[in-house]
């Protein structure tokens, strides 16, 4: 899978502009996950000089994503320009609609194909067996 994954809340902890401390795992599963055979891009708003040390930053820890801010990693960004929308196949970002999973559930759900709700039942109601019925346009 390409998968991009957000620097900022995600890897490490918000003190943008600095870099905050790593969020445990993290870097350890990303690694893992490319040994497995996936592309990473880092996906972040820095840009510019924070870029650079967020890029730094992941490899003084061994981690070298297959593209920064880009879709493919022969796409040439200027690093003073913003992060533009890339196309993947999943997304790993702090802003989730429910958070972001700890590095062990998100390892889990990549490798095992599962979806969150998969994995915390208390996500589902008592009726998610059945079928709901069509309610309205918005409801």
């Amino acid at each position: 899978m390409l998968i991009a994954v957000d620097f900022d809340g995600t890897i490490v902890e918000h003190k943008y502009p600095q870099i905050g401390r790593e969020i445990p795992f993290a870097v350890d599963t990303l690694k893992r996950l490319i040994q497995d055979g996936h592309r990473l891009i880092l996906w972040t708003i820095r840009h510019g000089e924070t870029l650079q040390e967020a890029v730094d930053w992941c490899k003084e820890r061994g981690l070298e994503f297959w593209s920064v801010n880009s879709d493919y990693a022969e796409q040439d960004i200027k690093v003073e320009e913003r992060s533009p929308k890339v196309k993947c196949d999943m997304y790993i970002d702090d802003r989730n609609v429910g958070g972001l999973p700890d590095w062990g559930t998100i390892y889990n759900m990549i490798t095992n194909n599962l979806s969150y709700e998969t994995l915390n039942p208390a996500l589902q109601s008592e009726d998610s067996g059945r079928k709901k019925k069509k309610k309205g346009w918005l409801f």
